[in-house]
């Protein structure tokens, strides 16, 4: 039987969205997000981990866009601006964490690694009633649990956007059709520029050329349409791939792993 990434034992309380609480360090948080939703740009005075279940989101900052699949967490730092898209429907278990509530927590917003012990603490933040035991046992498996956040390995699922208008524009437009059949000299008569200078103010903004940045576009698309149960075939004529052995190779690259085994693997 496939293992479930998550218990199923989830307290009352953790289904009401959270009231602002100045004294607990963790406030626990389960949702249902239906796909094609989303939340426009705000902030929290706290920092967050989006943990998903299953589905898959994605985050959006001025530094860029994080993809956040099933086996995965996104640690979001207090009072950093950004929007959500839900990419299928996703359950999400989402930790609210006062800033001051451990040493060594990410200083960035950054996808990392939901290991064994790290999924086993976010299900027994979920069977907790929001009033907890801060100063007894229930406190100090909070601790762990911070302690686990703040030694958990940073993963490669951040694609930076750009920091001007137009080629911000041209970035997010690649990022929702990773496989549109546009060059380089398309886009630079587009925006009135020549190619090599497009070329040379997107790898300035970014770090990354234009090839680079839509087949890491694709690598995300491909996570939302594995997510979604979608066959390794189908994905790899979507995206445009001549053949699936080449998106596989290109998957392996970019996460180790290939596509059949990336949720087996978390």
């Amino acid at each position: 039987m496939k293992r479930q990434p998550f218990l199923d034992g989830i307290h009352p309380d953790v289904l009401i969205p959270p009231p602002g609480d100045p004294f607990m360090r963790v406030i626990a948080y389960a949702a249902e997000l239906p796909r094609g939703g989303g939340v426009a740009p705000h902030r929290h005075e706290r920092a967050q981990l989006l943990a998903t279940v299953a589905g898959s989101i994605a985050v959006t900052t001025e530094a860029g866009t994080y993809v956040v699949p099933p086996e995965r967490a996104l640690f979001i730092p207090a009072g950093v601006e950004h929007e959500t898209r839900h990419l299928a429907a996703t359950r999400l278990r989402t930790l609210y964490i006062r800033e001051d509530a451990a040493r060594g927590l990410p200083q960035r917003t950054s996808v990392v690694h939901v290991g064994p012990l790290l999924r086993c603490l976010i299900d027994a933040c979920m069977a907790l009633p929001r009033d907890y035991d801060e100063a007894g046992a229930d406190g100090r498996l909070m601790t762990v649990l911070l302690d686990q956040i703040a030694a958990s390995n940073e993963l490669p699922l951040h694609i930076p956007l750009p920091r001007t208008g137009p080629l911000r524009r041209m970035a997010e437009s690649i990022l929702r059709d990773p496989a549109a059949q546009l060059s380089a000299g398309d886009w630079a008569r587009s925006l009135g520029f020549s190619t090599r200078t497009l070329e040379r103010r997107f790898k300035q903004e970014t770090g990354m050329t234009m090839r680079a940045f839509r087949n890491q576009a694709k690598l995300f698309r491909a996570l939302e349409l594995l997510s979604q149960d979608m066959p390794v075939n189908q994905i790899s004529d979507a995206l445009g791939f001549e053949a699936p052995s080449t998106f596989i190779a290109m998957f392996r690259s970019g996460f180790g792993v290939t596509p059949g085994r990336y949720f087996q693997d978390g």
